[in-house]
């Protein structure tokens, strides 16, 4: 049973969520790291500059439009590649458990994600603009 009172702060606790562990990636990734080390890095490990470039405005994406509750759907669903590559990534590196460095955290991460992408928005979200393909779907059930 789902209730409807509730639900959508659930949502908005889910959402807050997320959008803190991407800004809190972005700070390590600038303060800590330094970007130029994190991009020199990683392309030195042959990842191409697109996907470091995806990753960076998922990350961004992430961060600032989950927080402000901005088409929460779509960005979930922007960023859940990285995470999924993420998981892949240290789960073959360094096995399940987070306390080894594996990929328990990002799997949790993931799952994180696709549960806010089913849920959508939440409460105290912006109000934005439906987007084209959104509209015909509103008419239906109007």
């Amino acid at each position: 049973m789902i209730d409807t009172r509730l639900a959508p702060y659930g949502a908005l606790v889910l959402r807050l969520s997320l959008s803190f562990f991407f800004f809190a990636h972005l700070y390590r990734k600038f303060a800590f790291i330094g970007f130029d080390n994190w991009w020199s890095g990683l392309s030195k490990q042959a990842y191409p500059d697109w996907t470091l470039a995806y990753t960076l405005g998922a990350e961004f994406a992430g961060a600032v439009l989950l927080l402000l509750g901005i088409y929460t759907r779509y960005v979930s669903l922007l960023t859940l590649p990285v995470l999924i590559a993420v998981t892949y990534h240290w789960a073959t590196r360094k096995g399940f458990w987070f306390g080894d460095g594996g990929a328990e955290f990002p799997l949790a991460w993931t799952f994180m994600l696709i549960a806010q992408a089913l849920l959508g928005d939440g409460a105290y979200a912006l109000r934005v603009p439906t987007l084209p393909w959104e509209r015909g779907a509103q008419r239906a059930t109007a």
